[in-house]
């Protein structure tokens, strides 16, 4: 169900200056705290996730899902499902349907869309090489203007080999797969695979603010983009764990499997 809730929420409340790599000539941050509840998924209750809320992408996609990908996404229980107020996407080595592995994608296309706001979700990721979750949006008009046309913006990625840094990215035309907008976060004195941590963007008609529990690490404006800027429209949540791939590469033996992402909430905030 998807539930509107009075909770409290991190609120990010920051003004900092924020130096980094930019082609924009304002480096000020611009931070707009968006508290107003309009959706939220708590995983409360046991089962397959919400079904009005979310449905799956299944199989293979086009050249494993445009990135060489290993696993097979599927909906079956072992692979996603709500339990004791979380939810799991586990990626499994079996073979199944042709493939070496297997995960789990799921999408709110269609059902929860949003122009601007906050997103948050609170998330434990895996460890071990070859693995590759992701917290992203597309834009809403993804099956007419073909990717990058439609707008991508990454909330958060991270790969398994690297449990102290997550990325932050937006993709658009002019400025995809090695041309992104992209930085890194990278956790001091911990690592992702050993707690929850809060990922989130603040996004608004010019800005899009990337940040990591309370730390705000990344601003991208239309100044810092080398094509049009497309992120004026509704956008749709994507949850997943692909196994392999361009990025990550492949496994390797000391990958264990299975490997679980955990999500304990999604938030948005208008």
């Amino acid at each position: 169900m998807i539930s509107i809730k009075n909770k409290n929420s991190l609120i990010l409340s920051l003004s900092i200056v924020l130096l980094f790599n930019s082609c924009s000539t304002d480096e000020k941050q611009t931070v707009v705290t968006k508290n107003q509840l309009v959706m939220s998924d708590e995983f409360s209750v046991n089962g397959a996730p919400d079904s009005n809320l979310w449905s799956y992408n299944i199989g293979t996609g086009s050249d494993g899902w445009g990135n060489n990908e290993l696993q097979y996404y599927t909906d079956r229980p072992v692979n996603i499902k709500v339990e004791n107020g979380l939810l799991k996407i586990t990626a499994r080595r079996e073979q199944y349907m042709g493939e070496a592995f297997t995960s789990a994608r799921i999408l709110s296309k269609g059902k929860f869309e949003t122009k601007y706001g906050r997103l948050e979700a609170r998330i434990k990721l895996p460890r071990g090489k070859g693995l590759w979750p992701a917290f992203w949006m597309l834009g809403s008009n993804s099956d007419t203007a073909i990717w990058p046309q439609c707008g991508e913006i990454d909330i958060m990625e991270y790969l398994g080999n690297s449990p102290t840094k997550v990325f932050g990215t937006v993709h658009g035309p002019g400025y995809s797969a090695g041309n992104a907008i992209t930085k890194t976060f990278t956790l001091p004195n911990s690592r992702f695979d050993t707690d929850f941590h809060v990922f989130g963007i603040e996004w608004g008609e010019n800005y899009i603010n990337f940040y990591v529990d309370d730390v705000l690490y990344n601003q991208i404006t239309p100044f810092d983009v080398t094509g049009d800027w497309v992120f004026n429209q509704p956008f749709y949540i994507i949850l997943n764990m692909a196994v392999g791939g361009n990025y990550p590469g492949a496994p390797n033996s000391e990958t264990p499997f299975p490997q679980e992402m955990l999500v304990d909430y999604i938030r948005v905030y208008q």
